[in-house]
């Protein structure tokens, strides 16, 4: 049996779709949780395909030694001896096409890990408040802990300041700028991580961790400027800093 490098591609690509979605969480890297069941029916069906794919040529191969060999014996019959090169090329698949499956041999070894703070230092945040106004009051209980979007929304658009007064704890992973400033991060998606839009908080008062280190931090809103102008910026004052483990949805939700 000659293995054909298109059956084995479409089966190292169905399972590393099964791995990711089936086996593991992997998937919420890339997708939102409502798509794990279109990924592990794809993950199988693509299986599905590269089997039969591998088992049609050999079906085929049979057929073609069968009458290679009937063409081996008219040839003798004619003068000509078997094995001799009649000027055909009986080649199916150049040997480069095996490395069509290196990308998806990776995929399946290594799966390629979440959008972090490179993503996140090329796109501002873009918050889901159609304009100022007041903000319903906040949950009691200090630190209270919030999204990076609900942190943003009211500290951009809250015209009642809401967060005033309040000690908030927020986790993401760390992103910094040219200028030296810091900021905890978080990516949202509506779909994949193809339409993810960055969440920034400023982060003031601690000295940064690593970048892409995810973290969690406590403190005090930091006034910038009136609500729903460009001075106006998520801002925090923190009080701690404490390194966490990535969570294994990594994006926040709308």
């Amino acid at each position: 049996m000659r293995l054909r490098p298109q059956g084995v591609l479409l089966i190292l690509c169905g399972a590393a779709l099964l791995r990711i979605a089936l086996f593991s969480e992997l998937y919420l890297r890339y997708v939102k949780e409502g798509l794990r069941p279109y990924l592990v029916v794809s993950g199988a069906a693509l299986i599905a395909l590269g089997l039969l794919g591998l088992l049609a040529r050999t079906h085929d191969e049979d057929d073609e030694d069968a009458h290679e060999d009937d063409e081996d014996a008219h040839e003798e019959s004619h003068g000509r001896g078997a094995g001799e090169d009649d000027g055909h090329d009986h080649t199916r698949n150049p040997r480069i096409a095996w490395l069509l499956t290196a990308p998806a041999l990776a995929l399946l070894l290594f799966p390629p890990p979440a959008l972090g703070s490179y993503s996140a230092e090329r796109e501002e945040a873009r918050v889901a408040a159609l304009g100022t106004g007041t903000f319903p009051e906040l949950p009691a209980g200090d630190p209270l802990d919030l999204t990076l979007g609900v942190f943003a929304s009211r500290a951009e658009w809250d015209t009642g300041a809401s967060l005033k007064g309040r000690t908030v704890r927020l986790t993401g992973f760390v992103t910094r700028d040219d200028g030296g400033a810091w900021s905890v991060a978080r990516l949202r998606v509506t779909c994949c991580a193809a339409d993810a839009q960055a969440l920034k908080v400023e982060i003031r008062g601690e000295d940064a961790p690593a970048a892409d280190t995810w973290v969690t931090v406590t403190g005090t809103w930091h006034p910038t400027g009136k609500p729903g102008t460009d001075a106006a910026r998520p801002v925090l004052d923190a009080v701690s800093v404490k390194r966490t483990t990535a969570p294994a949805d990594p994006y926040e939700k709308r």
